[in-house]
């Protein structure tokens, strides 16, 4: 497998590119393979992250020649932003975007999730695998009785579209979602990449729906966006909580940008659009010089080698996107019940009454049948008789199989 260190870079500066190279073609939204918006998704998100994590770095560094420096990757770090987010269609709304980011997240997550050996993090991978899952379900049935569109379009046949933990049992109290951290210098390699990257992909979803559910064109679906980026707060609580928090600001700069060369070197070896493909490959020889530049920040001014903050820099498997339907089957069915307690996860059925999740049920909700994303299936129900979904065989939850009637009771009730 490939390493990073060991390829010759580009100059730094040579990664510099022009408005006219930022202004991509953008893909046609009624031919794209799923899974090409779905890496569209998932690294724009991921610059997102490296352009505020360095913001971040600025405002903590006093040594100005260190800033001008990051400021130069960040520089050029926005502009792949920039040409990433281009790519997305001028014609794809709001909500047909949406279904591609709840895409991104049930597939990428059950992905880090199957591959995980860190328990903690597999833990946490799959307790919000179901919730994301659950909220691509009332996305989907949003986007049929809005629109007239079905989201099997967007999705093709590699996800399917059906309930799971009831997206009302998601809101949980602040407390019950920080976990603990992994360690950089004990951790596996492949726990210190996931957290990050899982944490980044939930980063812009959250940041997504907190900005732009505000424009939506009617008054359930601007709070179901709402209600979502509120549960996207708890799980970029839950992911950020795992990074290790004690790695100094170089350490943390060169591991970021190790994980940009991973995952653009995974995009470009996965990816089936030619065109696409290209940019990848470009972007990651451009990532290369970032690594570099960072590991010359590292050694010049902490003395370190970048084997003492990734001991093997091989790149680990990389991420192949494909259907995860019978691992998210397989969870639904054994934890569907499940909710937070501190650093656990715990059938609800064992809570006390008094435990911090039922006081913060009810003090968050008011009336279950008055929640937006309660109301969106009920909604879809009484216009089509039945609400929407893709499956292939039968839902493995009994409870859930009814087409008629939206269960609120999983998940948050005793």
């Amino acid at each position: 497998m490939l390493n990073p260190f060991l390829e010759k870079p580009k100059k730094l500066e040579s990664t510099i590119m022009s408005m006219k190279m930022l202004a991509q073609k953008p893909y046609n939204k009624n031919e794209v393979d799923p899974y090409t918006r779905v890496r569209c998704i998932l690294m724009n998100g991921t610059e997102y992250e490296a352009v505020w994590s360095k913001h971040h770095f600025n405002r903590h560094c006093t040594d100005n020649d260190i800033r001008r420096r990051v400021a130069l990757i960040r520089r050029c770090e926005q502009e792949q932003q920039k040409l990433i987010a281009g790519l997305k269609p001028p014609d794809e709304n709001i909500l047909q975007t949406t279904i591609g980011y709840e895409q991104l997240a049930v597939d990428l997550t059950a992905i880090l999730a199957r591959r995980q050996i860190d328990k903690n993090v597999k833990n946490a991978l799959d307790f919000a695998l179901l919730e994301d899952f659950d909220h691509l379900y009332r996305y989907a049935n949003l986007l049929e009785t809005d629109m007239r569109e079905h989201a099997e379009k967007y999705v093709g046949s590699y996800t399917e579209i059906m309930p799971a933990r009831p997206t009302v049992a998601h809101h949980r109290h602040p407390f019950d979602t920080v976990k603990n951290h992994i360690c950089n210098k004990t951790a596996d390699p492949l726990a210190m990449c996931d957290v990050s990257i899982i944490t980044a992909a939930e980063q812009q979803t959250m940041n997504y729906y907190m900005n732009l559910g505000a424009f939506y064109k009617n008054k359930v679906g601007r709070e179901i966006y709402s209600e979502i980026a509120l549960v996207e707060e708890e799980h970029v609580t839950e992911y950020g909580s795992l990074i290790d928090p004690n790695a100094t600001p170089l350490e943390e700069l060169l591991m970021h940008e190790y994980i940009e060369c991973y995952l653009y070197y995974s995009m470009y070896n996965d990816e089936v659009d030619e065109r696409i493909k290209q940019i990848w490959l470009m972007l990651f020889e451009q990532e290369l010089a970032h690594l570099h530049e960072a590991f010359k920040l590292l050694k010049k001014y902490e003395k370190k080698d970048w084997q003492e903050v990734i001991p093997n820099g091989e790149f680990p498997e990389l991420i192949n996107f494909k259907p995860q339907k019978d691992y998210i089957r397989e969870i639904i069915a054994n934890t569907v019940n499940n909710t937070e307690e501190r650093e656990s996860y715990i059938n609800v059925k064992k809570l006390p009454e008094k435990s911090d999740f039922f006081v913060y049920q009810h003090k968050f909700i008011k009336n279950v049948e008055k929640m937006p994303s309660h109301r969106v299936i009920n909604d879809h129900i009484k216009k089509f008789g039945e609400d929407y979904r893709v499956q292939d065989s039968e839902h493995p939850i009994k409870s859930l199989r009814s087409r008629k009637i939206d269960n609120v009771d999983l998940g948050r009730t005793q």
